[in-house]
């Protein structure tokens, strides 16, 4: 009987494999991509993290989500300082209602700041890149969120990131945090010439139905990525994608 566990074995090999798991189907996949480099302050860290919880609780964003074809969409966080300094703090989440929503918004505002290091948007941008490519989700919309408040100075050159993930069908929009009063040492990265929302439009942003918004305080950030959201779960534009 000696030969009965290799030929079992050997009948495994050459049956045809299970078809894999169907790609789960999704209005948008979202990729949140916030600056944590050194010129972002404390303040300027929790009004990010505060105003995307405040969005994802408003109850239109929740409506709209409920109401997309799906009726479910896919949201991941990622922070980025240095080039290597780029990190997935809350992995693919489907949100299809308040609770969800909830349970990822709570997810990345108990996350702890992950660097301070300079402001490599081009990174930040690669590795959502990376992770839509692999996320295995079926959409009509793939999105990528870039919140900062200064021009890219380390890693890959950001205009030609942003230039491959149109290519490739993604929506990048910025969200163009606004220093008013910045410390000398960091003025002309935080107000480049014609502003930094101009730059954010010439060198971070494209894709179909892409914008810039510039953030002040903590009620124009909630009231834009509430705004955002809405709009960008209603569009149906592009053919679906699996990721």
């Amino acid at each position: 009987m000696r030969w009965f566990i290799p030929a079992l074995l050997l009948a495994a090999a050459i049956m045809p494999q299970r078809e894999a798991r169907a790609a789960e189907a999704v209005d948008v996949v979202l990729v949140l991509v916030d600056d944590v480099s050194r010129s972002i302050d404390d303040h300027e860290f929790e009004m990010q993290k505060q105003g995307y919880a405040a969005a994802f609780a408003n109850p239109q964003v929740i409506a709209a989500i409920k109401n997309g074809a799906i009726g479910a969409i896919a949201v991941q966080y990622v922070e980025f300082a240095s080039s290597y300094e780029t990190r997935t703090i809350v992995d693919w989440t489907v949100i299809r209602d308040a609770e969800t929503a909830q349970a990822f918004a709570d997810q990345m505002t108990r996350a702890s700041r992950s660097a301070w290091g300079r402001t490599a948007i081009g990174a930040g941008i690669e590795l959502a890149l990376k992770n839509i490519a692999g996320s295995g989700f079926e959409t009509q919309r793939r999105v990528i969120d870039v919140c900062g408040d200064g021009t890219s100075n380390h890693g890959p050159e950001v205009s030609e990131t942003r230039n491959h993930a149109v290519e490739s069908g993604v929506t990048i929009n910025g969200l163009a945090i606004i220093n008013d009063k910045p410390m000398s040492w960091t003025f002309a990265h935080v107000q480049p010439p014609g502003g930094l929302a101009n730059y954010y439009r010439e060198n971070v942003t494209g894709g179909v139905g892409s914008f810039v918004v510039e953030i002040h305080d903590f009620q124009s950030f909630r009231e834009a990525i509430a705004r955002k959201l809405i709009n960008e779960i209603a569009s149906r534009e592009l053919a679906p994608h699996r990721g």
